[in-house]
């Protein structure tokens, strides 16, 4: 059974600990609770953490799919949650993969020299997953850094891992899809105590570089990820407003060079590259009190404040 309502699939805090939420367009719902009402045939996988059904994706696609669609009957449906339910990150993926420098437009702010697309393979780097914030929290500017940057992009989640996989195939071992922001310490790229020039590490990983968020959306429901659209604010002012349809590498051709050098694994996420409008191109700079918005139709805006670090 198909689903023929939008939905997606998070993760909110209880004071007793996380519990799984399924997300419809005007109301949200405990999973459980919502499962056990209807007496879903596949109520169990209501019971795992959202990582946990990311290992069985197949199987709990379905079983979402078919409680969106009787959750779509208000009249019938359990009590929602409270619209103002805090959500957290809907899970710390284990490997979280980034593509740098896969738009043109945002290589030629950075003052990156790309070679021609067919002398090339996508560059990726790993982030730390203890980056990882969900909507609401707070990005802490480091002490040591003075140009904090943001950029909006496309997370892929993997839900069938693999090896060898072929761009034919990529996008059957996508999951689901989540805004990510990730944020850049753009003064900690560059080292002079080693020959190594370039230190992607320090730059992209400290603590809260990661929001995630703010769920995720089974692959079913974006018809094509090469077409959507990326949006960040920074409080009132755009920012960054581009598409996937500008990237050199599609997901699916990163897809398949990752599975070349390593097993992909069910958790696993790749943010595949941002847009032209980070602040390094502008010579702007994220501050304490700032607050950013990223943002892709179809999936849902990741809102985080900005604060200075604390002494």
């Amino acid at each position: 059974m198909n689903a023929t309502v939008w939905h997606a699939v998070g993760t909110y805090a209880t004071p007793a600990g996380h519990r799984t939420a399924i997300i419809l367009e005007d109301a949200r719902y405990d999973l459980e609770t919502a499962a056990l009402h209807f007496k879903a045939a596949g109520a169990q996988f209501a019971r795992r953490s959202l990582f946990e059904m990311l290992t069985r994706w197949d199987e709990a696609a379905a079983d979402l799919a078919i409680l969106a669609d009787l959750l779509s009957t208000p009249s019938s449906a359990p009590a929602p949650l409270p619209p103002d339910m805090r959500f957290a990150a809907p899970y710390v993926p284990p490997r979280i993969f980034c593509t740098a420098s896969n738009f043109v437009e945002h290589a030629n702010e950075m003052g990156t020299a790309l070679a021609a697309k067919h002398d090339s393979e996508p560059y990726i780097f790993i982030k730390a997953s203890t980056t990882i914030i969900g909507p609401g929290d707070v990005v802490v500017l480091p002490e040591a850094s003075k140009k904090v940057d943001w950029e909006v992009e496309l997370a892929a989640v993997i839900g069938r891992g693999g090896r060898n996989i072929s761009v034919a195939d990529a996008h059957q071992h996508v999951a689901a899809y989540a805004v990510f922001n990730d944020v850049s310490a753009r003064d900690q790229g560059q080292r002079t105590d080693f020959p190594f020039k370039q230190d992607w590490f320090r730059q992209k990983s400290y603590d809260t570089f990661g929001p995630f968020g703010p769920w995720i959306v089974p692959a079913a429901m974006i018809a094509d990820p090469q077409d959507v659209s990326l949006k960040l604010q920074v409080n009132e002012t755009v920012m960054q407003d581009g598409s996937t349809r500008d990237m050199i590498f599609t997901l699916a051709e990163q897809i398949a060079y990752l599975s070349r050098i390593l097993t992909l694994e069910a958790g696993d996420m790749i943010a595949t590259g941002t847009p032209t409008g980070v602040g390094m191109g502008r010579g702007i700079f994220l501050k304490d009190g700032d607050v950013m918005t990223a943002s892709i139709p179809g999936i849902g805006a990741l809102q985080n404040p900005v604060r200075g670090a604390t002494p």
